[in-house]
């Protein structure tokens, strides 16, 4: 049956309705605050109106009609800087209008040259520019919106020739003189009254010079024929009018003023009072600039040029014009009260709109509420009815885990019993060893080869028995049956006779090693055969982790409140990383630095011996800068229980043990070796290995036949396979930094060392560690522990297969030499190789040098790198391949022989006769014209 995919959709509601219904309430909560989102305002654009001065009457009448148009549209943001007609100030508000983020800049520009740049760059930069009233030296803006000035100029100059009836000497009073709307009306106020030649321009007055009134004054005064004044602004007219007033000319001198605003001080209010013959009207524009920027904003089309009609108002028109002006105030008034009205309805209606979605919401709520009460009381019973099954499941699976602990119980026991019995079992065995080896080592008619098999054996027994002792002591302390013993003692006494085991061992690696008592004769209450196992495993870490020449210092003090005695044991070595130090104390922790090598159990069982003094052991450490372990043990006996402290003080202890097995662990291996003449030897090997004595070991079973090189980290052991290029890597899998399986990829990806084979040695036999190790090109892989004569025939085997690998690169040389290898690395380099020596085979100058730059390796690097691949000196090489060369040419080409000669690089023709004889027996004429077999 077909089922759409709505009503899969509307069941699988259903079905989540049902299973959680929860799940409704979510839903509506989202839907209801996703309307609430939707209701939200759209993006509000910010529109910048930079006015070059706002304090007079006919720009604040630009600004009502700007604000009255805006308050019909809700989603604009207008923002308002008055320049107070200083061009600088004006400069810096544009800036900032665009620093804020405008969308749009309206702007009345204060002088016209030094804005032009400014409003060009904000043009330019994407900002739509809408000029008002004035304009730029520049066409770079989107729309100007304005009367035209020359037009209010034109109109002035015919209605004067009107007035004076073509005949008359007239004055003009210009605004400033850099801004265009003044320019403007001056020029067409002039183009005008130029072509009539009974009317006289006498002076033009700029009205922001410093004397203008009293130079207009002394002008009515001196000259009484003036009939006309034309003032380019109202209110330059309303001064010209006053100064006409004080020299009593105001009766016979006409003024025509610029604006027309319907004000009675002012424009219309000036005519119909008979101050002024006439004014210019010049509308505002600040309606139309509002109404073209918004078009730009929205897209839609809009005209560039915006010019706004002009008229003359004089006494026959005035009162015409003022009563349509208050008509037109009245109505907008009206508008504006309308608008209030509306705005305050859409409140009212938001608010109520809300408050019945809100009602709705929590009824819907309630409803819901209730259902998933009820839901949840049916849900309930099902709940506990599930319960009550599942707490007899528990109940039985509970008595099934009490019979599986106590089972794990009896196993563990047993497997404790083993351990603590094996451990029991292991040192018998090595004190069997231990005492007939050092009689065996004792006796001075031992072979120093034996007696350096003999020193490993040693040592690593320590090892073993210094182990098998942590162990059995942890063992104890796990089951609790580690007795603490305490009795008081100096504890300065003890530390010293610790520390006096140690100071051959710092002498011998030239380690400054100091001990500070701060405090004489501090008594401790403590468990001498504890605390030396702690003192003796601080002290052989510091010893093991400090390089020759360093620093070690064990200090005794006491804390300010004398409560607690303090023993630090500080070194200068290599330090741990933060990591590291945290997880000191773990049993067994392995670091990820290439410094820290593991815990062990030496130091979690000195914090536990130190737990049981109720005292305590931190650490602080830095990479590189060493580390400092602190212990921290109660002064007295008040810690102590009465079981915890001895009746009788025990005997001096003997060191002498622990300090064998800790002592032995740190000295440096010291072999005897014979001191017979070496033997020339003819492969050198590279053993990388961080275990000291298994490295020393290998070195003396393999240096009677080989030159050996060695290093202790991955990072070193790349660093001298780079500079010494050797025959053979033998590496160790776990390394410090990079592992054996991470070096061994690198070296056989390196043109440098991609030819030499390289022995891996593992702990881990597992099959997916050998599969590894193949797989980054290790040419054998082997498991620790070894058979010694085994790796040494593995080391042979190796070494004559890269021998025959290379007789048979050279077998015929040199075709075959660039077709065959054993990687595609060393292919590439020989092909490489090949190809520079017979691209130069002319160069009489060609050199070693040359060939290393051009492959990219240096001269010793690839000497020794010809040398294990090809088996030939770099110099043998290149005089061979040019012999054969001059062979071919010899059989093959018609040259003579100075002519051969110059092609394959000699310089002289003697010498190269000398050389192809000395190399083929027969003189390079004879054999080109066959007095003798050819030599093959």
């Amino acid at each position: 049956m077909f089922v759409s995919p709505s009503l899969k959709k509307n069941q699988s509601f259903i079905n989540c309705i049902r299973e959680k219904p929860i799940f409704l309430l979510v839903s509506l909560a989202i839907i209801f605050f996703s309307s609430c989102s939707d209701q939200k305002s759209p993006k509000k654009l910010r529109i910048g109106f930079s006015q070059c001065q706002s304090g007079d009457a006919w720009r604040k009448k630009m600004m009502d009609e700007m604000n009255r148009e805006l308050s019909f549209h809700n989603n604009i943001q207008f923002i308002f800087k008055d320049a107070e007609a200083n061009t600088q100030k004006q400069i810096q508000q544009i800036n900032e209008l665009v620093k804020q983020g405008i969308d749009l800049l309206i702007v009345s520009p204060n002088e016209a040259q030094p804005l032009t740049p400014v409003i060009e760059n904000v043009y330019t930069s994407g900002i739509p520019v809408v000029l008002i009233d004035r304009g730029i030296n520049s066409t770079k803006y989107t729309a100007f919106v304005g009367a035209s000035n020359f037009e209010v100029g034109q109109n002035a100059g015919r209605y004067t020739i009107s007035l004076l009836k073509g005949k008359g000497d007239i004055l003009e009073v210009m605004g400033l003189s850099d801004a265009t709307p003044f320019i403007d009306r001056h020029k067409g106020f002039v183009d005008v009254i130029a072509n009539n030649p009974g009317i006289r321009l006498l002076k033009t007055i700029q009205d922001h010079a410093v004397n203008y009134e009293s130079d207009l004054e002394n002008t009515l005064v001196t000259n009484q024929n003036i009939s006309l004044i034309f003032a380019q602004t109202d209110y330059i007219a309303l001064t010209v009018y006053r100064i006409c007033k004080k020299t009593s000319t105001d009766k016979k001198i006409k003024i025509i003023g610029v604006d027309g605003l319907p004000i009675d001080s002012l424009g219309m209010g000036m005519v119909a009072s008979k101050m002024l013959a006439a004014t210019v009207l010049y509308p505002t524009g600040g309606q139309e600039a509002i109404v073209t920027a918004l078009k730009i904003l929205d897209h839609q089309p809009y005209s560039k040029e915006n010019t706004l009609a002009t008229t003359i108002i004089d006494s026959s028109n005035v009162r015409i014009m003022q009563l349509q002006n208050d008509k037109v105030t009245e109505q907008q008034a009206d508008i504006d009260k309308r608008q209030k009205k509306i705005e305050e309805q859409i409140i009212i209606s938001k608010n109520q709109t809300n408050i019945i979605l809100g009602i709705s919401i929590t009824l819907a709520l309630a409803l819901i509420f209730g259902g998933v009460l009820f839901y949840y009381l049916q849900e309930n019973k099902k709940i506990n009815k599930k319960l009550e099954q599942q707490k007899e499941e528990i109940s039985g699976q509970r008595n099934q885990l009490v019979e599986l602990m106590q089972k794990v119980k009896d196993a563990n026991d047993a497997r404790v019993n083993f351990f603590t019995n094996i451990s029991h079992e292991l040192r018998t065995p090595l004190t069997l060893i231990m005492a007939p080896l050092e009689d065996a080592m004792a006796s001075p008619k031992l072979h120093f080869a034996v007696k350096n098999n003999l020193e490993f054996i040693r040592r690593n027994t320590m090892r073993l028995l210094r182990l098998i002792n942590q162990l059995m002591d942890f063992r104890k302390m796990e089951e609790g049956k580690m007795k603490f013993s305490a009795s008081e003692n100096n504890i300065t006494s003890f530390v010293n006779d610790i520390t006096s085991a140690f100071t051959e061992t710092a002498k011998k690696k030239h380690i400054s090693f100091n001990v500070t008592s701060k405090v004489k004769d501090l008594q401790l209450w403590f468990d001498t055969t504890m605390l030396d196992k702690v003192l003796f495993n601080l002290l052989s870490n510091a010893f093991k982790f400090t390089a020759d020449h360093g620093n070690i210092n064990v200090t005794i003090d006491t804390t300010a409140d004398g409560k607690t005695a303090i023993i630090k044991v500080a070194d200068d070595g290599v330090g741990m990383s933060e990591e590291d130090a945290a997880h000191a104390f773990e049993m067994f922790y392995q670091g990820h630095s290439s410094t820290f090598k593991g815990t062990g159990l030496g130091l979690s069982l000195s914090k536990q011996l130190i737990g049981l003094h109720h005292g305590d052991i931190t650490l602080t450490s830095e990479k590189g800068k060493g580390t400092c372990f602190e212990i921290n043990l109660p002064i007295g006996k008040s810690h102590l229980q009465a079981q915890d402290i001895l009746k009788e003080k025990p005997a001096p202890s003997n060191i002498y043990e622990d300090e064998k097995i800790y002592i032995t662990d740190i000295e440096k291996v010291n072999l005897q070796h014979d001191s017979t003449t070496a033997v020339q030897k003819e492969n050198s090997i590279l053993i990388i290995e961080d275990n000291d004595d298994l490295r020393a070991f290998l070195k003396e079973r393999l240096d009677s036949h080989y030159e050996l090189h060695e290093a202790a980290t991955g990072e070193s052991g790349a660093s001298l396979a780079f500079d010494i290029v050797p025959d053979l890597i033998i590496s160790d899998i776990v390394l410090p930094g990079q592992n054996g399986l991470q070096l061994t990829e690198i070296l056989k990806h390196d043109l440098r060392t991609s030819h030499i084979p390289v022995i891996l040695l593992t702990a881990k036999g597992s099959i997916e560690e050998q599969i590894e190790g193949i797989k980054s090109q290790a040419d054998a892989f082997i498991v620790k522990p070894f058979n010694v004569a085994y790796l040494e025939e593995t080391i042979k085997t190796v070494l004559k297969n890269r021998a025959v690998l290379r007789e048979h690169y050279t077998s015929e040389l040199p075709a075959e030499t660039r077709s065959n290898s054993s990687s595609k690395i060393d292919r590439k380099f020989i092909n490489e190789f090949t190809a520079v020596v017979e691209n130069n085979i002319a160069n009489e100058h060609f050199s070693v040098d040359e060939i290393g730059r051009q492959i990219g390796i240096s001269r010793v690097q690839l000497y020794r790198k010809v040398k294990a691949l090809l088996g030939y000196n770099v110099n043998d090489y290149i005089l061979t391949i040019r012999l054969q060369k001059a062979k071919y040419l010899l059989l093959n080409e018609e040259l003579n022989i100075a002519e051969i000669a110059f092609k394959v690089g000699f310089a002289s023709q003697a010498y190269f006769s000398t050389v192809f004889k000395s190399k083929f027996g027969v003189t390079p004429k004879a054999f080109k014209e066959g007095k003798t077999s050819h030599p093959k």
